[in-house]
């Protein structure tokens, strides 16, 4: 585990340096039978589950905002990501026999701190390449844990048309 933390490691850091899903939850236990008589089982959401509703849209909402010099919302996305990945970290503490927090500690929060650094400056040229590296710490993560084919990347247009993301 420790070799693939450090590849891990080495891959963040290569990211950061270039710029200058599962195991089994155990649901909780069984609900009482309603009075149809017929018991209700909990779902419990799988990683990708996770990740598809809580961290892609925030991901690319991310990225509208700062693109769009939005700084305002662009802060408040960056916060809902880290929100959501200390959820997901709660909720699933290990991933393929991988901890989860280790995981985002490596992979995602150096570049989300360079993101939130842009943001504070308002810098566009800087936020652009803190998100890429943030997008390549998604897909390191993906490597690493045998997901290749999941590769994110940045928006090219809103999946969000009842959202502007210009600053108003």
């Amino acid at each position: 585990m420790k070799r693939h933390l450090a590849s891990i490691a080495i891959i963040a850091a290569s990211l950061l340096a270039a710029a200058g899903a599962g195991i089994a939850q155990q649901p909780a236990a069984s609900a009482a039978a309603p009075q149809g008589g017929l018991a209700v089982s909990p779902y419990v959401m799988t990683m990708g589950d996770m990740m598809n509703t809580l961290i892609q849209p925030r991901h690319a909402k991310l990225g509208l905002a700062g693109h769009a010099g939005n700084w305002q919302l662009a802060q408040y996305a960056a916060a809902e990501i880290r929100q959501a990945f200390a959820g997901i970290a709660k909720a699933q503490p290990k991933f393929a026999s991988m901890p989860v927090g280790t995981l985002v500690d490596v992979a995602i929060v150096p570049p989300l701190n360079a993101v939130d650094a842009a943001i504070k400056q308002q810098d566009a040229a800087k936020f652009t390449a803190a998100y890429g590296q943030l997008t390549q710490g998604c897909n390191a993560c993906h490597m690493e844990l045998d997901h290749a084919y999941v590769v994110i990347k940045a928006p090219d247009a809103s999946a969000f048309p009842n959202q502007e993301f210009k600053a108003q």
